[in-house]
């Protein structure tokens, strides 16, 4: 059999950063660019090169992600690799593996270190996203794996994956699974299969997500949080813009007593999704009582979010109200996540 189709997706980001003359990076390399510090990439496959875009992931928006979503499913290669920032890879990740389908390898991969420091991480990353989207045992499972991020020689299920450093080379984590494949030496070493039963019960109600976009506002809880930005959502007569809200709760589920109405109120206006700030991991259901605790919340008519990261629910949430799903439904999408 002959090399494989890799078609890589530069999106920019660190790994796509050049000095400008005053030493700082700046957006500028392409997909090009990308393959020839890679020399090895063209041993491995038939490398095709593209350039989406050349911006930093904080600027990347939804519709970008549906864009490139549809072009990955309206190509014929072998595998996708796409490059992109590290800042919102996680959720951008999650977003391609709600959308994208296929029986291919699907690899998001990025970079902590730019080019002009030493032993950037750029090239080392690309050649790993593309040797696991070369490897058999990948191959085999794509389907089952869904979306995959490749950083620092480990292999990730986009919906565990985490930046868990803003500047370490070692930022990327799964917390509560562990990687799913580790690289050592020419070889991808399996780790585990993740569990996508969650993922396969939400493609079934999204079905096709052609809507528009709809915006999520993230309400993190803090000590002493006051509630004015909830305060401020329900006096707007057009919600500030929001069609729902995605709400990082204490602890198993909790927010502060005098938060606890305002909360009540938001989700009668709009889908309102509790997920742990903690950065994701199973709720509490029907352990403590109170007027904020997690039995009263969920009474008043907030969605929990299961184990999802909030920034991972805000992604799902969005692309439920695009796909115009009622809230009944919504509920049920998330209840899937445990």
């Amino acid at each position: 059999m002959g090399k494989r189709r890799i078609h890589i997706l530069a999106l920019g980001g660190t790994i796509a950063t050049r000095p400008d003359a005053s030493g700082v990076m700046q957006m500028g390399a392409g997909a090009d660019d990308l393959v020839k510090a890679v020399p090895l990439l063209g041993e491995l496959a038939e490398i095709e090169a593209e350039t989406v875009s050349r911006v930093g992931s904080h600027s990347l928006g939804f519709d970008q992600i549906h864009a490139l979503a549809a072009k990955i499913k309206a190509s014929t290669a072998d595998g996708f690799v796409v490059t992109q920032g590290t800042d919102t890879l996680e959720e951008t990740s999650f977003l391609l593996d709600l959308l994208v389908e296929r029986d291919v390898p699907v690899i998001v991969t990025a970079a902590m270190r730019n080019p002009a420091l030493t032993s950037p991480d750029g090239p080392g990353n690309l050649l790993a996203a593309v040797r696991v989207a070369c490897d058999p045992w990948i191959r085999a499972h794509a389907r089952e794996l869904g979306v995959l991020a490749v950083m620092l020689d480990e292999v990730y299920a986009a919906a565990d994956a985490i930046k868990a450093h803003p500047t370490r080379l070692n930022a990327f984590a799964a917390p509560q699974t562990g990687p799913l494949a580790a690289l050592v030496e020419d070889r991808v070493v399996p780790l585990g299969k993740p569990v996508r039963d969650a993922m396969t019960a939400t493609r079934r109600a999204l079905g096709t997500v052609s809507g528009e976009r709809q915006p999520v506002a993230l309400l993190w809880m803090g000590l002493d949080e006051p509630g004015a930005l909830v305060e401020a959502i329900l006096a707007s007569s057009d919600r500030l813009g929001y069609r729902g809200a995605v709400i990082g709760a204490m602890g198993g589920g909790h927010v502060p007593e005098r938060v606890a109405a305002l909360a009540g109120k938001l989700a009668q206006a709009m889908p309102v999704v509790v997920a742990a700030r903690a950065g994701g991991g199973p709720l509490l259901r029907h352990t403590y009582g109170g007027p904020a605790s997690e039995i009263e919340l969920l009474k008043a008519g907030l969605t929990w979010g299961g184990r999802l990261h909030p920034l991972k629910a805000r992604v799902l949430l969005e692309t439920c109200l695009r796909a115009g799903l009622d809230r009944a439904v919504i509920a049920g999408v998330f209840a899937a996540w445990g």
